[in-house]
């Protein structure tokens, strides 16, 4: 296989995997493919061009789906292969990921669990045991040369 050919079948894998998961958030929404271009602002054959997998939509549109949809942007990038995941954290993942909450609780919710988090490094770095002081110098001696008398 080319590298064109290669390059080609991640972008369409990345198109189709993007696709299946609007789709499937639109269902769990319950809105129609047109609802949602409506709400988007995209016609309604380049969303299900999208849903399909023929189509790979750009940042901007994904924003828009995102905000119709009222999930995370960010999901969106990253299914698209547009932003790179973070660091992987269960919590966070499952908030993101939530179907059944919206998009201001979600983030609320990773406000609170982000100040849990702070408050726990702060508390650790306050009982930790302070580091003992170095160990006095110790005075030179001093060496008195020997005189000739």
């Amino acid at each position: 296989m080319t590298q064109d050919e290669n390059l080609a079948t991640v972008v369409t894998a990345a198109a189709s995997d993007i696709g299946e998961f609007i789709k499937s958030q639109r269902e769990a929404a319950q809105v129609s493919i047109r609802q949602l271009a409506a709400r988007a602002g995209v016609s309604n054959p380049y969303l299900s061009q999208i849903e399909r997998g023929l189509r790979k939509p750009s940042a901007e549109v994904l924003g828009q789906i995102a905000k119709a949809l009222r999930v995370s942007a960010e999901v969106l990038y990253i299914r698209a292969g547009i932003l790179e995941p973070a660091e992987s954290n269960a919590v966070r993942d499952a908030v993101i990921n939530d179907i059944a909450i919206t998009e201001r609780q979600k983030q609320s919710l990773l406000d609170i669990y982000a100040s849990f988090l702070r408050q726990n490094e702060l508390d650790q770095l306050e009982s930790a045991p302070a580091e003992p002081p170095p160990p006095p110098a110790l005075p030179l001696a001093v060496v008195e040369e020997p005189t000739t008398d």
